[in-house]
């Protein structure tokens, strides 16, 4: 039996039997003839409580991302986003080599944009500068810690996006920590945005899978370059079923996630050894500073007790609750980060 706790990502969860058994039971056709009846059942879903027309089953949250951002733009044009989202660092330059854009990113306060910073990071027009075509956000903010963005702040730079004529776009990966945190719907955070990815595999613990939403026509060319980039991927029914399962049996269990992270973030504070400050532990994500010992010691300590964080940054460490982990393995961690660290 493995006895490790596992707090690195919530996109390590295991499928449950359940879901397992929803998977093999699945219904299956060719996806790129549009065939494959969990498929069409899952996008249909989807479209549905984001409110949007239509969606599109990919591999990855990287891919769903990509896919809008070029459906926005054309090579040379630039896309305005915060210094530490994701699209800019975890997607590998994405961006450059697929659609030949650059990005200007703008710092932020814990991953929350202003109006008036977006309104100012427009460029002009002047043909020798890079044409502003897309404004991206992220919601909830993983570097930020989990943080959900206010939906006053979205319709304020949604404003200033439609006076310019330029697109948005939504990383919503971890879109749904941010409905059942606020109790807003998940159609609510998408309305003032062009296109919206959300995940599958993060919180909702499925094993594979993003969706990419937005108007008919964007999708429609969207599958065009899905295809393109080698993402048609034929019988995937199989692995949409998994997210089916997630979408109606793992939305509501998010809160349980959001309490378990407040409650490691609590007893982390606690302890009075680390830079946290528990309120700001939103959804499932859990960030603290190391102080002056540097982050790689504390999680070699840690990994030697059998538990398993993240860097991020040399000083800070996140830590991330999902469906595969219980109360009682937060408490057993703060014990012993309790022994080895006061």
């Amino acid at each position: 039996m493995n006895t490790t706790i596992d707090l690195r990502s919530d996109t390590l969860t295991q499928p449950t039997q359940a879901m397992r058994a929803a998977m093999m039971n699945a219904p299956v056709g060719d996806d790129v003839f549009g065939e494959d009846p969990t498929v069409n059942q899952l996008q249909d879903t989807v479209a549905t409580l984001l409110g949007k027309e239509a969606a599109l089953f990919v591999s990855s949250g990287v891919m769903g991302n990509q896919l809008a951002i070029k459906l926005h733009s054309q090579p040379g044009d630039e896309v305005i986003c915060d210094a530490d989202c994701h699209i800019f660092n975890y997607e590998s330059g994405a961006g450059a080599v697929l659609s030949g854009l650059q990005f200007q990113t703008i710092s932020s306060n814990r991953g929350i944009l202003s109006a008036s910073q977006i309104e100012a990071a427009i460029r002009p027009g002047a043909y020798w500068e890079p044409q502003t075509r897309v404004v991206a956000l992220e919601n909830t903010h993983n570097k930020a810690g989990g943080v959900v963005y206010p939906l006053e702040k979205i319709h304020a730079i949604a404003n200033v996006v439609q006076n310019h004529h330029l697109a948005f776009h939504l990383d919503g990966a971890r879109l749904w920590n941010a409905s059942i945190a606020t109790g807003l719907p998940e159609a609510t955070y998408a309305a003032p945005f062009d296109t919206v990815c959300v995940c599958l595999s993060k919180g909702l613990g499925a094993p594979v899978g993003s969706v990419l939403v937005g108007r008919k026509e964007l999708i429609e060319k969207a599958r065009r370059y899905r295809k393109m980039w080698g993402g048609g991927m034929r019988q995937v029914g199989f692995l949409a079923a998994a997210g089916l399962y997630a979408l109606e049996h793992h939305r509501e269990r998010l809160a349980e996630d959001h309490r378990l992270a407040k409650k490691l973030a609590e007893g982390l504070g606690e302890l009075g050894t680390f830079d946290i400050e528990p309120e700001k532990t939103e959804t499932n994500i859990v960030m603290f500073g190391t102080r002056n010992q540097p982050a790689k010691e504390i999680l070699a300590s840690l990994l030697k007790e059998g538990i398993k964080m993240v860097a991020f940054g040399s000083f800070t460490i996140r830590a991330t609750t999902h469906i595969d982990i219980s109360e009682g393995q937060i408490d057993k961690t703060l014990t012993i980060m309790k022994r080895l660290f006061t």
